[in-house]
């Protein structure tokens, strides 16, 4: 079994016992994780704007948190391109939401890569790029696993699952295989949808 499929059981499955108890969502693919996880903060830069940025300049719209990278030969572009499909079901509601796309792997992702990446799968996608202590800071904090091994080839994991927070920056939910050829999108978007306003 390849590695982040592994952790990403093991973190799902961490979280599918701790939150047996919580109400459940109209999706099997999404876990709950109100209150058991902190909310949304980071110190990153905006590879669009070139800010510095923190979580509170993402209060106002619901905010899916996803670690990736851009040479991701399948599961990032995937997940992006599910995330736009939802976006469009949600049609004129899909402006009350972005995507930060965190780069695991700043050393290729440099802010002109990572702006024209996030570019290519529209607007509601801001990528974000960090200093190693940046990003291991932020990965700690919502339990994200990453690897990047350069040599004797250049290899890159990471965990799959994207976060969801609130329009005030307090953890909702967990979306599990985003990544996948065909996705539980209406129960996604319906969990999304509940989400505006909370």
């Amino acid at each position: 079994m390849h590695k982040s499929t592994m952790l990403r059981r093991a973190f799902l499955l961490s979280c599918l016992a701790l939150t047996a108890c919580h109400h459940r969502l109209s999706s099997v693919q999404d876990v709950n994780i109100a209150g058991m996880l902190p909310p949304l903060a980071l110190s990153m830069t905006d590879v669009q704007t070139g800010r510095l940025v923190s979580g509170a300049d993402f209060r106002g719209k619901v905010t899916l948190l996803y670690f990736g990278y851009t040479n991701c030969p399948d599961v990032c572009p995937a997940t992006l391109y599910n995330f736009t499909r939802i976006m469009q079901r949600l049609g004129a509601e899909g402006g009350k939401f972005q995507m930060l796309f965190v780069t695991v792997d700043p050393d290729r992702d440099t802010p002109s890569v990572l702006s024209h990446y996030a570019a290519l799968f529209g607007p509601n996608i801001i990528g974000l790029r960090g200093t190693k202590d940046q990003l291991d800071a932020v990965a700690r904090r919502y339990r994200a696993e990453f690897s990047v091994v350069k040599t004797p080839t250049y290899a890159v994991t990471h965990s799959s699952a994207v976060y969801v927070f609130d329009a005030q920056g307090k953890p909702q939910f967990l979306i599990a295989g985003l990544e996948g050829t065909n996705p539980d999108f209406k129960g996604i978007t319906a969990d999304l949808k509940s989400v505006i306003g909370d």
